[in-house]
């Protein structure tokens, strides 16, 4: 199913550019023109990504202090 009619961006195609790294409607319009036309579509893009189809920035970068503290935590739990 299209997402962007104007420029026949599917659904899947937004997803997989999310998981590319594009988490924002304006990082999907330059990664596929969506929503750059009459931006009817851009509120399905927001929901799209809303659903998980991209990680948090901050927590997918390398060496973000979350995942540092996670690891921790995973290393005293299985020292316990």
């Amino acid at each position: 199913m299209y997402v962007c009619s104007c420029f026949q961006v599917t659904e899947a195609q937004v997803q997989q550019h999310a998981g590319g790294g594009a988490c924002t409607p304006r990082q999907i319009a330059s990664a596929c023109k969506a929503g750059t036309d009459c931006g009817s579509c851009v509120r399905r893009i927001q929901a799209i990504l809303g659903r998980g189809s991209c990680p948090r920035r901050d927590l997918a970068e390398e060496g973000a202090p979350v995942f540092a503290e996670l690891n921790e935590l995973a290393e005293l739990d299985e020292a316990a």
